[in-house]
């Protein structure tokens, strides 16, 4: 999941990359089988939160993937041979990176998906660019405002509206649960911002970044999760394997994909992987988990597609 799936060290918000970027090495296999794979794992992220949510507390399933998602990047940091980073102030920021960019919106999604669909929190998702456009304009003073992207803003929320059925009151669908969803879109653009003030050009590679964030994310969660929980008296099978997929593969396998995606095709083009998530969700909390969807949440999809993809147009220099 972008929110779910973007991490410290890309801006999927501005399309810029923090830390330094080594040419990729020659691919064995094309970068659209790579993208439309990140699609998919990113999309039925979702369905997995659902299912994990189903046999344990919304802390536990969090805490899973974290473990998960840190055991994939500390094997690949092994294999590369990279560190971690060094300096307590890159760690303090890493620590306010991994709570806004991991431990916070991971949380918040498995606690949405207790009571709203998976289809809507993979459509709330989506919104992720346009909390960043309407941050940027505030926190970033170089990111200037044009009117197709004030533009793409406002039709942005407005397929929210529709998604959520405005006209009828916002019956049927729990407002809490979406409420939720929409805080945990809302904090990726906000570690964004805050890592591109922070983090930027610190020397360290962005797997180096990423392994520290993650197990950050994880020692936060490690904290807090007994607190609100306590030890569940079965393994239910199913969404234990839930859990594991979404770590290794949503979290960990998938941070790998879109480093490479990212060296070789550049931020724009891996950041459009953004626009089919939802469609993704959509389809898999239909077709697998029987979800019911009105023509109201594939439209309102449509126009906060649409409006994320204008409030991304960058004016000509």
């Amino acid at each position: 999941m972008v929110a779910s799936v973007t991490t410290a060290t890309t801006d999927a918000t501005h399309g810029a990359t923090h830390g330094p970027l080594r040419a990729p090495a020659r691919r064995t296999i094309d970068w659209r089988v790579r993208f439309a794979a990140l699609s998919l794992v990113w999309g039925f992220s979702f369905l997995l939160i659902k299912v994990g949510t189903d046999g344990y507390a919304p802390f536990q399933v969090t805490l899973g993937r974290l473990l998960f998602g840190t055991a994939v990047l500390a094997a690949a940091m092994a294999t590369k041979r990279q560190r971690l980073p060094r300096g307590a102030r890159t760690w303090a920021h890493l620590t306010v990176a991994a709570f806004l960019l991991n431990a916070l919106p991971f949380s918040l999604f498995a606690y949405a998906e207790l009571t709203i669909p998976s289809t809507l929190a993979g459509i709330c998702n989506a919104t992720s660019p346009l909390w960043g456009m309407a941050l940027s304009m505030v926190a970033l003073s170089e990111d200037r405002p044009t009117r197709v992207r004030v533009a793409g803003l406002g039709l942005g929320f407005l397929g929210v509206l529709t998604v959520l059925g405005a006209w009828h009151g916002f019956t049927g669908v729990d407002p809490t649960g979406t409420a939720l969803a929409l805080l945990a879109s809302l904090s990726y653009p906000i570690g964004w911002i805050y890592v591109r003030r922070t983090l930027a050009g610190s020397g360290n590679s962005h797997l180096s970044l990423t392994g520290a964030q993650l197990m950050l994310a994880t020692l936060q969660l490690a904290v807090v999760t007994p607190l609100f929980t306590s030890m569940p008296s079965r393994l239910p099978v199913v969404p234990l394997l839930a859990v594991a997929a979404l770590g290794a593969l949503g979290t960990g396998f998938a941070v790998l994909i879109q480093y490479g995606l990212v060296a070789e095709v550049g931020p724009t083009t891996a950041q459009m992987v953004t626009y089919f998530i939802p469609v993704i969700a959509t389809a898999a909390g239909v077709a697998i988990l029987g979800e019911s969807l009105t023509w109201s949440t594939p439209v309102g999809a449509v126009i906060v597609l649409a409006g994320a993809a204008l409030t991304q147009v960058r004016p000509r220099r």
